[in-house]
């Protein structure tokens, strides 16, 4: 005996298409924006490493999360910890949405988190604890909530100087190597003085403020009357009194 496979019509059919398409639509309205062109996991945030670097428990296990075009300040750098700290109180053990972008060099999902409705990627750039990362991202929207912080001083744009995270990790590495990078001649206004509140090493190129065990360094010979006009010589801060 034969048996036929008869075609889904009908107007049972049209209704129940109709209803799917209804419950995409209210699943898509009600997601985050950054989450409407991908599926979006959930997860639940176990981890926070610092202000751009979260662990996300899944379905799978442990995933660690760098989110998608920002750059926090490193915890040793300024506001690095406040970066973290805030970051924690949105998603720290709380149930997140995780739409996945790729995949770093050192196997940390790319992505963007969202918790609540509110993106943490975007939270972080208006709360001015992070840099819209250009180098990796184009996107419009990150690049204006750092112009807003930036105009509205918040954050680490209250620094007249604030140092981004991928040039302190690239002084890091060439302090590594044992090679540092020469900081320009010092402009005419920085001599060599013990009355300057900063003191820069000429051999390590960091600088110090009056206080702090290395200020009377045998190197510490490059004086400043500002944090500002240290750091637009070239030298960098030093990470144990952090000036």
């Amino acid at each position: 005996m034969s048996s036929a496979v008869l075609p889904v019509t009908g107007r049972p059919y049209r209704r129940f298409s109709r209803l799917v398409a209804a419950v995409l639509v209210l699943l898509l309205h009600f997601l985050p924006p950054a989450f409407a062109a991908a599926p979006a996991a959930v997860g639940r945030c176990v981890g926070v490493s610092d202000g751009d670097t979260v662990t996300l428990l899944m379905e799978g296990g442990p995933e660690k999360v760098r989110l998608y075009g920002i750059d926090a300040p490193e915890k040793v750098q300024p506001f690095g910890q406040k970066a973290k700290q805030y970051a924690s109180s949105i998603v720290y053990g709380r149930e997140a949405l995780l739409e996945r972008l790729g995949t770093d060099r050192y196997g940390r999902t790319i992505g963007r988190v969202a918790v609540g409705g509110r993106s943490l990627n975007e939270e972080m750039l208006r709360a001015g604890l992070a840099w819209h990362y250009r180098a990796y991202s184009n996107d419009p929207r990150l690049a204006a909530l750092e112009s807003e912080a930036r105009r509205a001083r918040r954050g680490l744009w209250a620094d007249p100087a604030p140092v981004p995270p991928w040039s302190f990790r690239r002084e890091k590495r060439l302090a590594g190597s044992g090679r540092f990078s020469q900081p320009p001649s010092l402009p005419s206004n920085v001599r060599s003085s013990s009355l300057e509140p900063y003191r820069g090493n000429t051999a390590s190129h960091l600088f110090h403020k009056a206080g702090c065990r290395n200020f009377d360094a045998p190197n510490c010979t490059a004086g400043f009357g500002s944090r500002a006009s240290a750091i637009a010589a070239g030298y960098r801060p030093c990470r144990i009194c952090r000036p």
